[in-house]
């Protein structure tokens, strides 16, 4: 990759965008953008002037920088059509998520570019490194076969792919039900930062299970939780001789002991480590299962599971791999996202049939 970095272009410069734009100025042996395209003159020059990138307003010009791909960061309603566009003139392309915002949206769009597998969808949550480690160990056996998972982290799709990944299920029927309750909770950080406010305020809180056919999914999520520091994030996949919760895992071995084993991450940076601040690894009873593909550069996590997906699309574009994550994937796990979203307005049991993409 250090001789031949993956060149994308992307559609859009929101807080998303940000992240393709800054990896690709950490890493110009990785990652190249090949030029950007705004709305606005005002949003060109403030891309073109804090980034240094080319910009346009033109979609023709953009395609003329010769990108292997292209990114559309731009608002749900607007997405689906501007993916049909980039695909009809032959172009691979990375959607954010998701790919259109209600299930007809979805339909149309599989009717439209389905067909032509040049869409993958920029779902990074199962790339991070502890869901990686995680999804490593769980892939080995340890806790025997996957029969059930919680995830209270992150909302809507992004939480139905973690459950559908961790738990190995595919794109059969699904049931759904989901309750909704509004408790106080102060909410003191935003994306914009503190709000220097600890007045509690009212919180919806939604629970939903999820029955895949034989293995279950509990979704728990509160309004902000991606800021709230005050709501942890908890993982929890149960399975026939084990189970593992966040970085812990209890399991059986023969037939009368039971182990306990925790994810370590060797952090450098701390005390008095010299290496720079950085995430080397992650180890489960003295076996590697995560190594960091960007070490020395000193990225966040999410910064981490977005270059992953960035390079990997790259590789698939490139014939070099199988999709990463296919807008097939991404349709179901929205499709299960609505029903959620449904079943908590009506109080109903919604039930998740078959569709085109499956």
């Amino acid at each position: 990759m250090t001789q031949n970095p993956i060149r994308y272009a992307v559609v859009g410069r929101g807080w998303r965008a940000q992240f393709f734009f800054k990896l690709a100025e950490l890493m110009p042996e990785r990652f190249t953008v090949t030029g950007v395209m705004t709305r606005s003159v005002e949003a060109a020059a403030e891309v073109a002037g804090r980034w240094r990138l080319p910009v346009t307003q033109d979609l023709g010009d953009l395609l003329r920088t010769d990108p292997e791909y292209v990114i559309t960061s731009v608002p749900w309603g607007v997405n689906p059509g501007l993916v049909e566009t980039l695909v009809e003139r032959g172009l691979p392309v990375l959607s954010e998520t998701p790919p259109a915002p209600d299930l007809d949206g979805l339909r149309k769009l599989w009717a439209q570019v389905g067909k032509a597998e040049k869409v993958q969808v920029a779902e990074q949550y199962l790339l991070l490194p502890d869901h990686a480690a995680r999804l490593a160990v769980l892939r080995s056996g340890v806790i025997g076969e996957r029969t059930s998972a919680q995830v209270s982290s992150t909302h809507g799709y992004h939480a139905v792919s973690m459950l559908r990944g961790m738990l190995d299920v595919g794109m059969g029927p699904a049931s759904v039900h989901a309750r909704t309750f509004t408790a106080p909770l102060a909410d003191p950080m935003s994306p914009a930062g503190w709000r220097d406010d600890a007045t509690p305020k009212p919180a919806m809180n939604t629970l939903a299970t999820i029955d895949f056919g034989g293995r279950s999914g509990l979704y728990d999520f509160t309004d902000n939780q991606w800021w709230n520091q005050l709501r942890t994030r908890r993982i929890l996949v149960r399975g026939s001789l084990g189970e593992l919760v966040d970085d812990r895992v209890v399991r059986l071995q023969g037939t009368r002991t039971v182990l306990e084993s925790e994810l370590r991450r060797r952090q450098t940076g701390r005390d008095l480590n010299l290496e720079g601040f950085d995430l080397d690894h992650i180890s489960f009873d003295g076996s590697v299962v995560y190594t960091n593909p960007y070490a020395g550069v000193r990225l966040s996590d999410e910064e981490i599971a977005i270059a992953t997906i960035l390079e990997a699309t790259g590789r698939w574009a490139r014939g070099e791999a199988e999709q990463p994550y296919s807008l097939a994937q991404a349709c179901q796990d929205h499709l299960i996202s609505l029903a959620i979203d449904e079943s908590a307005r009506t109080g109903q049991t919604v039930s998740v049939g078959t569709e085109p993409w499956q």
